[in-house]
């Protein structure tokens, strides 16, 4: 299994608007743990409206919803500082609601996953849930056909808290896998599985840096990737 740690980039500054020049094709999926069933009750339906019709409607909100937040993050991306609240986080929780929020996509692609987060860690809660919001959108996006799985879950270490998203997806090609940090690398999954910004993991890349979280990545070809998020202990206690 091929395995890559990022490293800080030189900070540049750039509008949001340069660096998302249109709404990607979001991969729709998930049908998370049990809570989430296959039921035409979970779609309200509009009047004179069929459930199709209002399942893409739901979805496509969603989609939209997703790249606006990641407009709105990259463009305060330079400046977390002035927006983030250090506070207790329970992982757990904060994975949960990154499944709830997209269950729709859950749902409709029937896609199994596992949260799985005995830990609480010292972070802000609003940007940890962003990152891994994007860290399962990837997930959903680069899914298997069949069978389609997402695992988060958290080990303790010796340096603090590890939290990992893992899929069996397709996976990155081992040459590929130093570069899906990169600011605009879509890589050869991104060119066949639609449009994408290659801004995802760039901005999860860009924000761990300025929490004091290290992400790195392992992956395998047609066997899946595993997305780590390390937290250090007391990282943000001493830098306060």
């Amino acid at each position: 299994m091929a395995e890559f740690s990022s490293q800080q980039e030189p900070q540049k500054t750039e509008s949001a608007n340069t660096a998302f020049p249109e709404v990607p094709d979001g991969g729709t999926d998930y049908t998370s743990y049990q809570k989430f069933t296959h039921n035409e009750a979970d779609f309200p339906t509009a009047q004179n409206c069929n459930p199709d019709t209002t399942r893409r409607i739901l979805q496509e909100n969603q989609k939209t919803e997703n790249y606006v937040d990641m407009a709105l993050f990259y463009a305060r991306s330079d400046e977390v500082y002035k927006d983030y609240l250090i506070k207790e986080t329970s992982l757990q929780k904060t994975a949960e609601e990154v499944l709830q929020k997209n269950k729709y996509h859950f749902i409709e692609c029937r896609i199994q996953a596992e949260v799985h987060c005995d830990h609480i860690v010292y972070t802000d809660t609003k940007w940890i849930a962003f990152i891994l919001n994007q860290l399962v959108l990837n997930a959903v996006k680069y899914r298997r056909d069949t069978a389609p799985e997402i695992r988060i879950f958290t080990d303790k270490t010796s340096h603090g808290v590890c939290l990992t998203v893992a899929d069996n997806g397709l996976g990155i090609p081992a040459e590929e896998l130093p570069r899906i940090f990169d600011k605009g690398f879509t890589g050869s999954n991104g060119r066949t599985r639609g449009r994408s910004t290659g801004m995802g993991l760039y901005l999860c890349r860009k924000l761990c840096t300025k929490l004091g979280i290290q992400i790195r990545a392992e992956s395998e070809e047609n066997v899946g990737t595993k997305i780590l998020l390390e937290f250090p202990v007391s990282s943000f206690l001493l830098s306060l």
